[in-house]
């Protein structure tokens, strides 16, 4: 990186090394059954350079020579952007524990043994289920320098425990599943399978739910797959710059219902959207979108935050790339109410796990809809069964204005997102 920079430097007015270099082992099971081990490693360099105040960028993975890589980057510049911000200089960063030295140890037979147990639970509860899924452990360094003389470096783990279920009767199939990630080792498997069993357990029977609109409970994992997309949209600064965003105007306005406020935090310890640091060696914090309902901020990487006049709030993320603005760990803030007492205040109405397809509304306008994956129907203050041949569609904005209640069972989905359970006085149903 420094003989990279070294030579950069001498025919360009500035420039930025990326380097990251990774190992994961990851553990894949099929039909019930281990599949295949694999380890992979991997590295990673991106240049990015200012010629002639435009700005040029080259990746490429594994080893290659500087002076290919900066001639790669040489011949984009005539096509980039005008550059319009100072790559970062020397300064502290946000103490976060990201790394743990354990996972490395971690023996891939454990990580065998790990999911043939929680399969082994879910099996014995429902037989004829077949799982697939996979367990994986890596370790990653990461390192930016640049030519205003920053110098970022930080050291990652992650754990991760990913395991689906599908069950096959009469023609009715039923789809259940986890999934837990770490910096740090995952070593019970208990929470896994018990929660893919208290899943099976409410499906054992079927209910149907008419056509209408009904109060509606979103559990984390129904938050994370339907409601999250518009708002990680509607705040993108990108979004916002390009006029697109709904909330672009709202600053300081109360649009949520006062009980809801939401933020980006990647000062959190172990978890794995957490870091010191972003892809531009810009350090991180946390950033609140909503406060108590209020719309508080948008968030940036350096050159969207060039453009809309601001600074950036260290959410470059490279994501394979250029770098551009996302976020790292997203919290919805929890509520006092368990769900069951949720359950008992509904004469009839949902709950969802899973939407199928909730990505494919509009996005940008916070329109969402999908098929019903896996949900209950609740009936008198109980749950009935599972629905099927059962579609919801709703706007977030609106649903988000006035929520009924908001749960005390936050828990991180995949690691990026940590949410409670929401229930909503009415989303609009529509079924067979």
């Amino acid at each position: 990186m420094e003989e990279l920079l070294k030579i950069a430097r001498k025919s360009v007015e500035s420039a930025e090394v990326f380097h990251m270099v990774s190992c994961r082992t990851t553990a894949q099971f099929e039909a019930n059954r281990l599949k295949q081990i694999l380890t992979r490693d991997g590295i990673a360099t991106a240049l990015r350079i200012v010629k002639n105040g435009r700005v040029g960028f080259a990746q490429v993975s594994g080893n290659i020579k500087s002076e290919e890589l900066l001639k790669m980057a040489l011949e984009t510049s005539p096509f980039g952007y005008q550059m319009d911000f100072l790559f970062p200089s020397f300064q502290s960063f946000p103490k976060v524990e990201v790394f743990d030295p354990r996972v490395e140890r971690v023996a891939v037979k454990d990580m065998v043994s790990l999911g043939e147990n929680i399969i082994r639970d879910v099996c014995a509860n429902t037989p004829g289920i077949l799982c697939e899924g996979s367990l994986s452990r890596g370790t990653a360094t990461l390192t930016i320098d640049n030519s205003s003389g920053e110098h970022a470096n930080c050291m990652r783990s992650s754990f991760s425990v990913s395991i689906d279920g599908m069950l096959i009767r009469d023609g009715d199939m039923l789809y259940v599943g986890d999934i837990r990630s770490s910096c740090r080792p995952i070593i019970d498997h208990t929470p896994v399978s018990g929660e893919i069993i208290r899943q099976l357990g409410l499906a054992r029977k079927n209910a149907s739910i008419g056509t209408g609109t009904f109060p509606v409970i979103f559990t984390p994992f129904g938050i994370a797959g339907a409601l999250m997309a518009p708002l990680i949209s509607a705040f993108n600064g990108k979004t916002v710059l390009d006029g697109a965003s709904p909330l672009k105007d709202k600053i300081g306005k109360r649009l949520f219902d006062k009980r809801f406020s939401f933020y980006d935090d990647p000062t959190l310890d172990f978890q794995p959207g957490s870091t010191p640091f972003d892809d531009e060696g810009v350090p991180t914090r946390k950033n609140t979108f909503v406060n108590a309902g209020v719309v508080h901020q948008f968030y940036y990487d350096l050159h969207t935050a060039a453009l809309a006049g601001t600074i950036s709030t260290g959410n470059g993320n490279r994501n394979g790339g250029m770098p551009s603005p996302s976020p790292h760990a997203l919290v919805i803030d929890p509520g006092n109410t368990p769900v069951d007492e949720m359950i008992k205040n509904i004469r009839e109405g949902l709950i969802i796990e899973q939407l199928m397809g909730a990505e494919q509304g509009n996005i940008l306008n916070g329109d969402f809809s999908g098929n019903v994956l896996l949900g209950y129907k609740v009936e008198n203050g109980g749950i009935a069964g599972r629905v099927k041949d059962t579609m919801v569609y709703g706007n977030v904005y609106e649903l988000l204005k006035d929520v009924t209640a908001i749960g005390n069972d936050s828990r991180w989905i995949a690691g990026y997102v940590n949410t409670p359970s929401i229930c909503f006085p009415q989303i609009s149903v529509a079924s067979k």
